[in-house]
């Protein structure tokens, strides 16, 4: 199983240069286990999938303890970090690995029947766009 993660450009751009190890979120996948890969959605103006990674391993904790943790490899400024997790008691930071940036992004509407770009992330199945996972 895979999952397709709506990124900001700007941080799709800090994970593709490395500078961000880490991606937050205010909520996290059922079938963390049975993920195979991940992939990133740049979301507008981009708006296209631009690469996929590994994920290391998810850290659930308070977003005080998350930032304290990983802000040296978050990729994102301070007030942005804690803007986003607003009153969240619980936050994940996923530890990406094995990033693979496409060298033509894929566009989702021509690859996944009827796309509406997820909120936050959707399951896909193991074919996207000719790529095959595995």
């Amino acid at each position: 199983m895979n999952v397709l993660l709506s990124i900001k450009p700007k941080y799709v751009e800090e994970i593709i240069k490395r500078n961000k190890e880490y991606e937050f979120r205010r909520s996290i996948f059922r079938y963390r286990e049975d993920i195979e890969m991940v992939y990133m959605y740049s979301t507008s103006p981009v708006k296209k999938i631009v690469g996929r990674f590994r994920i290391e391993s998810i850290i659930e904790d308070h977003p005080k303890n998350l930032w304290e943790s990983f802000r040296d490899f978050s990729g994102v400024e301070v007030e942005e970090f804690f803007n986003y997790f607003g009153d969240k008691e619980t936050g994940f930071a996923i530890k990406i690995k094995e990033v693979e940036v496409f060298k033509e992004p894929i566009d989702p509407k021509i690859s996944i029947p009827n796309f509406i770009p997820p909120q936050s992330f959707c399951y896909i199945d193991g074919r996207l766009g000719g790529l095959e996972d595995g």
